[in-house]
């Protein structure tokens, strides 16, 4: 039975490294003491308890730990730059047409709620696509 409990782990391992995310190492490491446990008993009871006590042990031992690790500075992009900030309109927005603005020097394709005339200030509420959708600058 331990070369089956080896198959398996290897394929998890497998599965593992394929993709991006950690998915199945713990599963892995209750694989591999399954299949130790296996080379000491013939029980296939004792193998299964085996191997998911030990992968719900290694799955909260190390999850508050990976999930440590994954949390990285995030580099701002131009889409996380431009929320919040003021925006210039340089095409009017209507409520049924686009307009422009321009935000840290960069120009937008945007729309509103209401009407805004070019010249005037804006706040950037959010990003829907790959347009900003604005408001008055008053309505703070």
């Amino acid at each position: 039975m331990a070369i089956y409990w080896f198959i398996f782990c290897l394929f998890l391992i497998f599965v593992e490294i394929t993709t991006v995310n950690l998915v199945s190492i713990w599963f892995a490491i209750g694989a591999l003491l399954a299949m130790i446990t296996a080379l000491f008993t013939d029980s296939l009871l004792i193998q299964v308890v085996v191997f998911a006590v030990i992968s719900m042990i290694a799955l909260l031992a190390t999850k508050p730990i990976v999930k440590k690790m994954k949390k990285s500075d995030v580099i701002p992009t131009n889409y996380d730059r431009v929320l919040g900030q003021k925006a210039e309109v340089v095409k009017q927005i209507t409520e049924s047409n686009y307009g422009e603005v321009k935000v840290l020097g960069s120009i937008w394709t945007a729309i509103a709620d209401c009407t805004l005339e070019v010249g005037e200030k804006a706040i950037v509420e959010r990003v829907d696509g790959v347009k900003l959708v604005v408001k008055k600058e008053e309505e703070k």
